[in-house]
């Protein structure tokens, strides 16, 4: 990865987490006024890229050697758990699991999300009909799992959580074959998952969306911070 690309790289909800932590560390201690710490605020929250959250915090310090610029982290390294058990990836990887192979819809749908686990080759056949496949809390029979769909008046919707490496390999004929997340960065240790086959009058989408419990601890620790935004603006007002 070359820091050329590293502005134009997709920001994730935990980089704007950690640019937030540090523009309410500013304003508590006085580098920032409120107007302007709202301002910041307001601006990572809609933040896409590291290009437009880096300016955010260059004039601040990021807690440790003063005066330095805050550095937003790309990845995270799996932590290791007591024990000496490594969490993350590696407990999601069941290489001697055999899994879920096939998904079927013909005139009708089917569905795969939750705890799951998907097989190294996975077959989706549509036929005026839909799938989808939510791979955000499934388990993996390999490091690299392979998707082949074939919808014929009907489509196929993969749901990847952030760190997974998706390539895409499809063809649409009359349809569509997304391959918007191709290329995004992945995790140390995460799985690849090929999504290929042919979609013909139909379409094939691939999405990146936080895991449900993450999602939700992040919204609320958004409503609390516009909660707290809120009374300190009230407090500012009210001074005299």
């Amino acid at each position: 990865m070359t820091d050329e690309r590293l502005p134009q790289l997709r920001a994730s909800d935990a980089d704007r987490e950690r640019v937030a932590d540090i523009l309410r560390d500013a304003l508590a201690e006085g580098r920032l006024d409120m107007a302007e710490f709202g301002e910041r605020l307001d601006t990572a929250y809609r933040a896409r890229t590291y290009g437009e959250l880096e300016p955010l915090t260059a004039d601040l310090p990021a807690a440790a050697p003063a005066g330095a610029p805050a550095p937003l982290s790309l990845r995270k390294e799996p932590a290791p758990a007591p024990g000496g058990a490594v969490t993350g990836w590696a407990g999601r990887i069941r290489e001697d699991a055999h899994g879920h192979t096939t998904g079927i819809a013909v005139l009708g749908g089917f569905e795969r999300k939750g705890r799951w686990t998907i097989g190294r080759r996975f077959t989706a056949v549509c036929c005026l009909g839909g799938g989808e496949l939510d791979l955000r809390e499934a388990d993996f029979a390999g490091r690299e799992i392979e998707i082949s769909v074939w919808a014929v008046l009907g489509g196929v919707n993969v749901i990847v959580p952030p760190g997974v490496e998706v390539v895409t390999r499809g063809l649409g004929i009359m349809g569509s074959f997304d391959s918007r997340e191709d290329g995004s960065p992945a995790d140390p240790g995460a799985p690849r998952v090929i999504v290929s086959g042919l979609a013909l009058l139909g379409g094939v989408g691939v999405e990146r969306k936080l895991p449900k419990e993450e999602w939700r601890r992040l919204k609320a620790e958004r409503k609390e911070d516009r909660r707290r935004l809120r009374q300190e603006r009230r407090a500012r007002r009210e001074l005299p």
